[in-house]
């Protein structure tokens, strides 16, 4: 497959070398972490596969069925790294397999694998650590395990997904990236593999329910589906599912929301779907707004919102949700409790908060009894959910009482920052809590659902936030299409499996690591330092947001100034040259991938910009050229790679009229005209990266930290951890709130206003987010921003990525002074300080809210 000319060289700058057609050799270590498989054998290690043939692989066929097809995908996935394919012998036939037997890999799940079984109670290995734990395996080698058998390699599992999740650890172990159908990265070739001795345990997780939400699928991977994957079942269905199941085990994942937009069928429609879920061991459950596992917007009986209404049609719906309940109650699921409208609105018939409280609590009972009935009696044992999304937190927050069994889940606000957390006092309810993340958004103030651009520490500061708080039953992250939001969903699983993997020390790694497994680790550190500073770009403003009016408002030019302007494109033409270079290395068989993963992303960012502001200055040659660009990557996205395995997986934001009061504006010729910039002023002013400060103090167990990567502009940014810490009363903010210390100069004496950028999280102790300021020893002054969540400077934040809080320094004389920020409340992040001491204020990518916001 050649990446055109078209693409590498008109838009790059540079040709692309291919180095050759197919995947090379390579004899290095495979390192993934710690390494522990290798090409080369080392005395002891466990022959996995070599020149004479792979290890044959064992299980038993009275196992689980996820066992039989991760032991299936283990062979192919041995075959595709050294060419040698495992036989796969069944557990029943393991007597006859003669003598003079060589070594072998024995899969199983603990009390449910005779052989497994029988060699923990030989002492083989050590069980202690599996019996009963959740989704947990062992990779161990045993020697002579039985008679005529030199050597064995076990992956033991606690449960059914925990035998599964080991068997596709050691498939990443040997170079496999779970991407490998979904993102087209084929495993380098190797002409041997060796598993190091010894034991290796993993899980439990760190959060029990793990998963991903397929919506808004209209305009990718249904189109994909229908046209292309499986025209027979005209969408999404049991092949696209099955390709989905396997994703999240390979991820470590355990739990899916199922595509529920009235283009696709329902997830039920099929009937082999819920035993094919089940087979792949996946929890099924339903979103927010589909109680009981139904969907609604294709199952409901009626039209829309027709008779959906529990006081006036209670039987009516009781009977809906029965069914459903009565012919999934065998499988493993989720069940989502309360009610909202058939499609992500408010609930019908009870007309104010009292009267929905009232009639949520009724419905809670109703839907345990139907629990009850179909599932299991003692509902304690019974996964239940009640999401409090949009305008139900409300509810819960004024006194709604839900079961205590059932975990309440807490919404971010559709942008990535969460709307609320458990309080210390609610912390050991029985179901504890969880959180429902969106990397993708269809609705206002506007849709993010073309590129995925959440920077993962973003992902990183809010989830392990809601993690310290409490939140560690169930996530499950909104991931649109799927495509192309394959970094963040993966980063969002790693944290849910195991929260301590990514730390403040070593999430810079985490890029770098991707891209080294992705990638190899040649060109690792160059394409995770594009792939960072494609976060950042698209932080200070996301490619389905360039636009600065609403829907439905006039038209109106964008905030930026105009050296900010220059320089935002002259950093997106940095990324093209520098992904030029990286790109005249990568080889053939990795071309569809790094066409996936890196650059479409990359040159799609870079061409919406390009198109969006030149056309703002006037250019409208370049910006309808970029815009003729973008149209044409998209094509070959869709035609052009991996022989067009992924027709109609991409459009462009807007794909279609729509939905047009959520989403961005098609682009067109601006009839408007950008201001001219203001005279600069004489005074100057002191610009501060909030992490740069030249020191900090910290106390009562707490002190403001550094978060790598968060940030508009800079290294990063800063936060209180841990952000379970107690707020600080104003008069102990001296002696005991942590600090930070910065030294600035003053041209001369007055009072100067302070500009302070805060990344646009919630707050965690009140309505407001808190901290304090003083120069020098000056008594502290409580900087207070009101969040207003929901209202116009909500939104405005959440589109720049930015929240502004102002205070006044009165500085005594000029020269050099030390401005302190004192915490009050943990969950403050801070971004920028800007002070204006006479000059013309930098726009920061935009003015303050108070200026922009409408």
């Amino acid at each position: 497959m050649k990446l055109p000319r078209l693409i590498f060289v008109a838009w790059l700058g540079l040709g692309l070398v291919r180095a050759q057609s197919t995947s090379p050799a390579n004899p290095r270590p495979l390192a993934r972490g710690p390494a522990w498989v290798y090409a080369a054998a080392q005395p002891d290690d466990f022959p996995l596969a070599t020149a004479a043939g792979a290890a044959p692989i064992v299980f038993s066929t009275d196992d689980f069925k996820v066992v039989t097809l991760a032991a299936h995908d283990l062979a192919a996935d041995i075959e595709q790294v050294t060419g040698q394919k495992p036989a796969l012998r069944p557990a029943s036939t393991f007597s006859q397999m003669g003598g003079g037997r060589g070594p072998i890999v024995v899969v199983g799940t603990l009390g449910q694998s005779p052989l497994i079984d029988e060699l923990a109670r030989a002492g083989k290995f050590d069980s202690s650590e599996l019996r009963g734990a959740w989704e947990s395996f062992l990779i161990a080698t045993v020697a002579h395990p039985w008679p005529g058998i030199p050597s064995a390699l076990v992956i033991a599992g606690s449960d059914r997904r925990g035998t599964a999740f080991g068997v596709y650890e050691l498939s990443q172990a040997i170079g496999v990236s779970p991407w490998h159908w979904w993102a087209d990265l084929a495993p380098e070739k190797q002409p041997a593999l060796h598993v190091a001795a010894g034991t290796r345990r993993f899980g439990p997780p760190s959060v029990k329910y793990r998963g991903i939400f397929i919506n808004d699928e209209d305009w990718g991977l249904h189109v994909w589906a229908k046209n292309n994957f499986e025209p027979e079942h005209g969408g999404i269905g049991p092949k696209t599912y099955a390709k989905v199941f396997e994703l999240l085990l390979r991820l470590k994942a355990n739990t899916l929301w199922p595509a529920m937009h009235a283009v696709s069928k329902p997830f039920n429609a099929f009937a082999e779907n819920a035993p094919l879920a089940d087979a792949y061991a996946i929890v099924m459950g339903s979103s927010h707004a589909e109680p009981m596992l139904r969907n609604n917007v294709g199952e409901w009986p009626h039209d829309r919102d027709k008779d959906y209404n529990y006081l006036t049609n209670r039987d009516g719906v009781l009977k809906y949700w029965d069914e459903r309940v009565a012919a999934n109650g065998r499988y493993e699921n989720i069940y989502t409790l309360g009610m909202r409208g058939i499609h992500d609105s408010v609930m019908q018939g009870p007309k104010t908060n009292p009267e929905r409280i009232a009639t949520l609590e009724k419905i809670f009972a109703d839907q345990r009894a139907l629990l009850a009935k179909h599932v299991r009696p003692d509902l304690e044992h019974v996964p239940q959910i009640f999401c409090a999304y949009k305008e139900v937190l409300p509810l819960y927050r004024g006194g709604l009482r839900v079961p205590d069994d059932v975990t309440v889940m807490f919404p971010d606000d559709n942008f990535g920052y969460i709307r609320d957390f458990p309080a210390a006092s609610e912390r050991n309810r029985a179901g504890g809590f969880g959180v429902y993340y969106h990397l993708s958004y269809l609705g206002a103030p506007m849709s993010d659902l073309w590129l995925s651009t959440t920077p993962p520490a973003l992902v990183w500061e809010e989830m392990t936030k809601a993690y310290d708080a409490g939140a560690r039953t169930i996530w499950i992250a909104n991931i649109g299409d799927l495509k192309p939001a394959e970094i963040d969903m993966e980063f969002f699983l790693q944290l849910a499996w195991d929260i301590k993997r990514w730390r403040r020390d070593n999430l810079d790694d985490f890029l770098p690591e991707w891209a080294a497994r992705e990638f190899g680790a040649g060109q690792a550190k160059e394409i995770a330092a594009i792939m960072r500073d494609y976060y950042q770009l698209n932080f200070q403003r996301k490619p389905e947001h360039l636009q600065w009016w609403m829907p439905k408002d006039p038209p109106r030019a964008g905030t930026l100034s105009d050296d900010e302007v220059r320089e935002r494109l002259a950093a997106f033409e940095a990324l093209r040259y520098r992904l030029a270079v990286v790109g005249s290395g990568i080889p053939e068989w990795q071309a569809g991938a790094f066409y996936e993963l890196v650059a479409y992303p990359v040159f799609g960012a870079r061409l919406a910009n390009e198109r969006f502001f030149l056309g703002e200055r006037g250019e409208v040659p370049g910006a309808t050229m970029a815009g003729e660009a973008l149209r044409e990557i998209t094509k070959f996205y869709n035609e052009g790679i991996v022989g067009g395995k992924w027709r109609g997986i991409m459009a462009l934001e807007p794909a279609d009229d729509d939905w047009k009061s959520m989403r961005i504006a098609r682009w067109e010729t601006p009839k408007y005209s950008r201001p001219t910039p203001p005279t600069p002023g004489t005074g100057g002013v002191i610009s501060l990266e909030a992490e740069r400060f030249t020191r900090k103090t910290d106390r009562v167990g707490a002190a403001w930290e550094r978060i790598p990567g968060l940030g508009r502009t800079g290294e990063g940014s800063v936060a209180v951890f841990p952000t379970t810490a107690v707020s600080i009363a104003p008069e102990k903010l001296v002696a005991d709130a942590p600090r930070l210390d910065y030294e600035v100069s003053f041209g001369a004496a007055g009072e100067f206003p302070v500009t302070v950028y805060l990344v646009p999280a919630h707050p965690i102790a009140n309505s407001a987010l808190r901290f304090a300021l003083a120069l020098d020893d000056a008594a502290p002054q409580i900087v207070a921003l009101e969040f207003k969540d929901g209202a116009a400077e909500w939104a405005q934040g959440v589109l720049n990525n930015t929240r502004t809080a102002k205070a006044t320094l009165h500085v005594p004389s000029p020269g050099a002074h030390t401005l302190k920020i004192f915490m009050v409340d943990a969950g403050v992040v801070l971004d920028k300080l800007v002070i204006d001491c006479g000059g013309l204020v930098p726009s920061y990518l935009g003015p303050p809210e108070s200026l922009s916001a409408r």
